[in-house]
């Protein structure tokens, strides 16, 4: 019985403000609180009210058969609490039916596991609290920032005591194999790998109001008939995308929020198929073949590799000396200097600091709050030397004997 396992990622950084060279010794506040909040109004307004509304009018109308799982970050998260509780209210009136699962990432959707492993530890267990704290789950499942993920990851979150982990089904890895399976790398005994189906999932995330693609426009049931065609070719078809895709990357103009709405109904038709989280997946199927990841995959741009946030000068130096403050930061006890550090750390900072062009550039500067990844590599480095300076001032706690 195949199965479609929905999967959505929700992030909203902390960005920062213009912080120039003057700023620095005078004012602490980095971050931009007008356009944060304003960008989540915009968000909550266009795509997680009315998508979360209609992902519980599916569950109801389906009574239990349609489920999907979600990755929230703690930095979305805390702001749902400060600025848009209805917002929050609203994912746990969804976790509430059931038919919900919820993933666990790192707390600040940072690079973390890639520069401080200490410190990727400590986010991923401060994320879990989090989803403890809300949605009353433990969560089974990781993904970690973009679907970052090599097989070292894999067997460092299987010693963590998850069961599956999700990432990028990449071509280049596959050949010619299907992602409609589950796979395992070649060094974990247990852990269970969750491939994306990219090109069905971009069907809905990226192509779907495009008139020049050749099946615009996708109506429900032709999708469905393409989900009924992998019948005898796969266990599982992995639509993982970000949340945004409903009402903000597609708008409601598209008919997105209708085609979501008959979707379901029309794969339900077909009785050897069925909706299930990501648990459910896990533990419905058994493993086909390896999945060997030597380098860093995600799921990001045309390469399906880390440039989207390493490699260039701008993102290489803020990066490093960022996470070069790691030691000091901590020694000094203080829990704000300790937070505004973790949210510097965010993948999002050095993603806007890509020097990319042609397709690739063009969606970064879709989400980049500023004029050019130069201008952002200076209010960031600028943001830093402020925090650097002000926790030199800071005395070390003397240990109590």
């Amino acid at each position: 019985m195949p199965s479609i396992c929905f999967y959505f990622q929700v992030h909203q950084p902390y960005r920062l403000r213009p912080y120039t060279f003057f700023d620095i010794g005078h004012n602490h506040n980095y971050f931009d609180d007008q356009k944060n909040r304003e960008v989540l109004n915009k968000v909550s307004e266009k795509c997680y009210l009315p998508t979360n509304r209609l992902m519980l009018e599916l569950i109801e109308k389906h009574q239990g058969k349609f489920k999907i799982s979600y990755s929230i970050s703690g930095v979305a998260l805390e702001q749902f609490e400060a600025w848009r509780p209805d917002v929050l209210q609203s994912f746990i009136e969804l976790a509430n039916t059931g038919c919900v699962e919820f993933i666990s990432e790192t707390y600040y959707h940072s690079l973390s596991y890639i520069f401080s492993r200490d410190e990727f530890k400590k986010q991923v267990d401060q994320h879990r609290q989090l989803i403890k704290k809300y949605f009353k789950q433990e969560p089974k499942i990781f993904r970690n920032t973009e679907l970052q993920y090599n097989n070292e990851l894999a067997s460092v979150i299987e010693g963590m005591g998850y069961k599956g982990i999700i990432c990028e089904g990449v071509d280049r890895l596959l050949g010619d194999r299907s992602p409609n399976h589950l796979y395992k790398a070649p060094n974990v005994q247990n852990i269970k790998s969750l491939l994306k189906n990219y090109k069905m999932s971009d069907d809905i995330a990226f192509r779907f109001s495009d008139r020049n693609w050749s099946e615009w426009p996708l109506t429900a049931d032709r999708y469905a008939e393409w989900v009924h065609s992998i019948a005898g070719h796969g266990e599982t078809i992995n639509l993982f995308m970000d949340y945004e895709t409903f009402g903000e990357h597609q708008w409601a103009e598209s008919g997105i929020f209708e085609f979501m709405r008959y979707m379901p109904g029309h794969v339900l038709k077909h009785p050897d198929f069925d909706f299930k989280t990501v648990s459910e997946t896990v533990d419905a199927y058994p493993v086909r073949d390896t999945y060997d990841a030597h380098d860093f995959i995600s799921w990001a741009d045309t390469e399906r590799d880390l440039s989207a946030w390493i490699g260039n000068p701008l993102q290489d130096e803020s990066i490093a000396k960022i996470y070069s403050l790691e030691k000091q930061v901590y020694d000094s006890g203080d829990k704000l200097f300790i937070d505004t550090w973790k949210k510097m750390l965010t993948s999002d900072h050095f993603y806007y600091m890509t020097t990319k062009y042609w397709a690739d550039g063009d969606v970064h500067k879709y989400f980049s709050p500023y004029d050019s990844p130069y201008d952002a590599y200076i209010y960031f480095m600028n943001a830093m030397s402020d925090l650097s300076i002000e926790l030199k001032k800071k005395p070390i706690p003397k240990l109590k004997k």
